[in-house]
């Protein structure tokens, strides 16, 4: 059985979106490496549709080692809505989520990587599929958004096991931490 694995970059108060206001004042070589060693360990990438809408209109066009590696890889997206996706190397999961992604995760030593923490990561991590959480967590309050653009979401419990902590030279922790439950 494969692993799907979340890395998601999140502000002290909890936002996973408008990285814009709170995100790109601690990127540096040091992070830039680490996220391309996590993508250098997947067999694919998983991603929601917004995910997805803001990758495929940013990466195809970008040249390295980072963007030609993200590129290259197999990509899931789970929509309702797409059906017909325009960056390379992308399928569309159809029918339930769940079912769609348990067929995806079973597949033989498959190790997933997704990025970007909303609906269809929350699910999975609801439904057990989501084997490992990597917390990108930011020294800074975003003080933006509303609760979709939160880590937390109501009825969502979940016990983890924390498994490694990182500290980047920028101040980010990386928190891993994985589902006893997967």
């Amino acid at each position: 059985m494969g692993t799907i694995s979340n890395s998601t970059f999140v502000s002290l108060d909890g936002v996973v979106n408008h990285m814009d206001k709170w995100h790109f004042d601690y990127t540096d070589d040091e992070s830039n490496e680490l996220a391309l060693e996590q993508i250098r360990a997947a067999d694919a990438m998983l991603m929601g549709r917004k995910t997805y809408e803001v990758y495929a209109a940013a990466w195809p066009g970008r040249q390295g080692e980072y963007p030609d590696t993200i590129n290259a890889i197999p990509k899931y997206v789970a929509s309702t809505t797409l059906s017909e996706p325009a960056w390379n190397n992308t399928s569309v999961l159809d029918g339930d989520l769940i079912e769609a992604v348990r067929a995806l995760r079973n597949q033989d030593g498959m190790s997933i990587l997704m990025h970007g923490y909303g609906p269809v990561a929350k699910t999975l991590l609801q439904a057990d599929l989501l084997d490992e959480l990597h917390l990108w967590v930011h020294p800074h309050l975003a003080g933006v958004g509303d609760a979709g653009d939160l880590l937390i979401h109501p009825g969502l419990t979940k016990k983890l096991e924390l498994t490694a902590t990182r500290v980047l030279g920028s101040g980010v922790v990386v928190l891993t931490l994985r589902n006893p439950d997967a």
